[in-house]
C-alpha cells in the first residue's frame, strides 16, 4: 500500500470484448445469411425497384390541385376523426390510468384494468379499424372507434406509469386531513402529473392525425379513402397533391403542439 492510500483498482475498458457478445454477433450474422435468401432479398430486385420508383415519382409531378374541394373535404373529415378520437380516448384513459396505477388501486382492480389496456395495445390500429368496418360499416364512425382504442392503449398506459412514480407524501397528507378519494386525486395526485398528462395527450393527437389517414385506406373515413381511390385510378398527380396536403397538416399540427408544450413548461 502506498503512502497516498490503497492502490486504485485498474480502470475497466469501455466496450470491452466478451465471448457472449462475440457469439451473439456471430449468431446474428448467421441468421441474416440464412434469412436474406429465404425472403428473396437481392441487390437486383432493389435496383429494379429504384428504377420503377423513379418512373412512379415522375408520374406524380407536377401535383394536381384541381380537385381541391375533394381534398379539403377529406382532410376535414380526417381532422374531425382525429380530434374526436383523441377527446374520447383522453376522457376514458384518465380513470383507467388511475385504476391501473398499483400505488393507488388494489391489485384486484389494477390487474384486470392493466389487462384491458394491454388488449387495446395488442392489435395494430389498422387491424382494429378493419374489425370496426366489418362490424359497423364504412365511414368515420369506424375510424373514430379504432383510434379511440389506440388512444386508450397509449395514454392510459403512460398515465398509469406516471402515477406510479409520484410522491406519496402529499397523498398521505391529504388523506390524513380526512379528504375523500376524489379530493385526494384532485389535490394530491393530479397536480404532480398534470403537465406530463397534457404532453401525452398532445402527442396522441399528433399520432391520431397521422393514423386517421391510414384507417381511411381500409374504409374508416377521412383523406385515406380519397388517397386510396386516387391510387386505384392511377391518378398519381392527384396522389401527389394529397400527400403534400397531408404533410402540410401534420407539420402545422406539430408546430402548434410544440408551442403548447413550450407554454406549459
Amino acid at each position: 500500500m502506498s503512502a497516498s492510500g490503497p492502490a486504485a483498482a485498474p480502470a475497466r475498458r469501455p466496450f470491452a470484448p466478451s465471448w457472449g457478445f462475440r457469439l451473439g454477433a456471430l449468431a446474428l450474422l448467421a441468421y441474416t445469411a440464412y434469412a436474406v435468401p429465404q425472403l428473396g432479398l437481392s441487390l437486383e430486385r432493389l435496383s429494379v425497384g429504384f428504377g420503377e420508383a423513379g418512373h412512379f415519382l415522375a408520374r406524380m409531378l407536377p401535383p394536381n390541385f384541381a380537385r381541391w374541394r375533394l381534398l379539403v373535404e377529406g382532410l376535414l373529415e380526417s381532422l374531425q376523426i382525429a380530434v374526436l378520437a383523441s377527446a374520447i380516448g383522453i376522457v376514458l384513459s384518465l380513470p383507467l390510468g388511475v385504476l391501473a396505477a398499483r400505488n393507488l388501486a388494489p391489485w384486484w382492480i389494477a390487474a384486470p384494468v392493466r389487462g384491458l389496456i394491454a388488449l387495446c395495445r395488442s392489435l395494430h390500429y389498422v387491424i382494429v379499424a378493419i374489425l370496426f368496418v366489418k362490424a359497423i360499416g364504412f365511414g368515420a364512425l369506424a375510424g373514430v372507434a379504432a383510434l379511440v382504442v389506440a388512444s386508450i392503449g397509449f395514454i392510459a398506459k403512460l398515465f398509469a406509469e406516471a402515477l406510479e412514480e409520484i410522491s406519496m407524501k402529499p397523498v398521505e397528507a391529504v388523506r390524513a386531513a380526512g379528504a375523500g378519494t376524489l379530493a385526494v386525486l384532485i389535490y394530491a395526485v393530479l397536480p404532480q402529473v398534470a403537465s406530463r398528462f397534457v404532453g401525452f395527450c398532445l402527442y396522441q393527437l399528433d399520432s391520431n392525425l397521422r393514423n386517421s389517414t391510414l384507417v381511411g385506406i381500409v374504409g374508416a373515413g377521412g383523406i385515406g379513402g380519397t388517397l386510396f381511390a386516387a391510387f386505384k385510378r392511377f391518378d398519381y398527380d392527384f396522389v401527389s397533391a394529397i400527400l403534400i396536403a397531408i404533410i402540410a397538416v401534420i407539420l402545422l399540427a406539430e408546430l402548434v403542439s410544440g408551442r403548447v408544450r413550450a407554454a406549459l413548461r
